[in-house]
């Protein structure tokens, strides 16, 4: 009759047991996490295309300064193949860009931008002179311009919209943005304008009924970029932390990804740093 080993002695070999087990999961586990990074890493650009692409989101500008010049015609095309590659709610793509040449209707464009310019100075009270003395739109002087629409018949796209209609203006806005991003790839100036009454820039452009104007983009060569984003740089607002905007879990909860934010910290000399180039008018230069 064969022995029963002891209590203690089988203890110790269940504890054994489930170390080894324990160790052998976490192994395992070190193993799953490795293979899974080493895929990612597979997938992700080279360190110099990473770079670039970084860059360009960091250095990308409003701009408002142009320096003539031309945009050549597979330059525009390539700009806008990557407007149209961008994500859209259920696909549906609700981007149109008009492209304006003509001069007489760019001045017409002009002036119903420099109306609401003055309606919007008004209504800032007690900063209306700061704002009239930035430069907020180079149409006439911009080698391109370029009127970014909604489609008309949108109401048919229900899928992502039924609760949130406005998914339309948020993909046509990625649009935008793939485009301002490869026009700086391509060291290109670009400027969103939206000062003014849609109605009015629609009946100008001969838009449909059910399509909307959205933005104005002046779009070209331009001296060089500012140095900081220009109202920024002129001292009209500044960059908030990241820390101040992204929460864990509900609104308003710090998240864990960034150190408590010093309110003393966040408004630091070269947030708030106005380019002397500026000058006493506040029409700014390029930084």
């Amino acid at each position: 009759m064969s022995k029963l080993p002891s209590p203690a002695v089988a203890v110790g070999a269940a504890a054994v047991g489930a170390t080894a087990g324990a160790a052998d999961a976490a192994v395992a586990d070190v193993t799953d996490r490795t293979d899974a990074a080493a895929a990612w890493s597979q997938q992700a650009f080279a360190p110099e295309a990473r770079a670039a692409v970084y860059r360009a989101i960091l250095e990308r500008r409003d701009m408002r300064h142009f320096s003539g010049g031309s945009v050549d015609p597979e330059t525009l095309r390539r700009l806008l193949t990557a407007a149209h590659h961008a994500p859209s709610v259920g696909f549906m793509q609700p981007w149109r860009f008009i492209r304006v040449q003509d001069r007489s209707l760019r001045e017409q464009l002009h002036a119903a931008v420099e109306r609401e310019r003055l309606e919007t100075a008004r209504a800032l009270g007690q900063r209306a002179d700061e704002f009239m003395r930035l430069k907020v739109e180079g149409l006439l002087d911009a080698a391109e311009l370029l009127a970014v629409c909604l489609a008309d018949g949108r109401e048919r796209h229900v899928f992502g919209r039924r609760t949130l209609p406005q998914m339309d203006l948020a993909s046509a806005s990625c649009a935008i943005q793939n485009l301002w991003l490869a026009a700086r790839a391509e060291g290109l100036g670009m400027g969103w304008v939206s000062l003014f009454d849609p109605a009015e820039v629609a009946a100008l452009l001969g838009l449909p009924p059910g399509a909307e104007p959205i933005a104005l983009l002046c779009l070209g060569p331009v001296h060089e970029f500012y140095e900081q984003p220009m109202l920024q740089q002129q001292g009209w607002a500044r960059r908030q932390p990241l820390g101040e905007l992204v929460f864990d879990q509900r609104w308003g909860q710090a998240s864990a990804l960034f150190d408590p934010v010093d309110p003393l910290a966040s408004s630091t000399p070269a947030d708030l740093a106005v380019s002397p180039a500026a000058g006493s008018s506040g029409q700014g230069q390029p930084a």
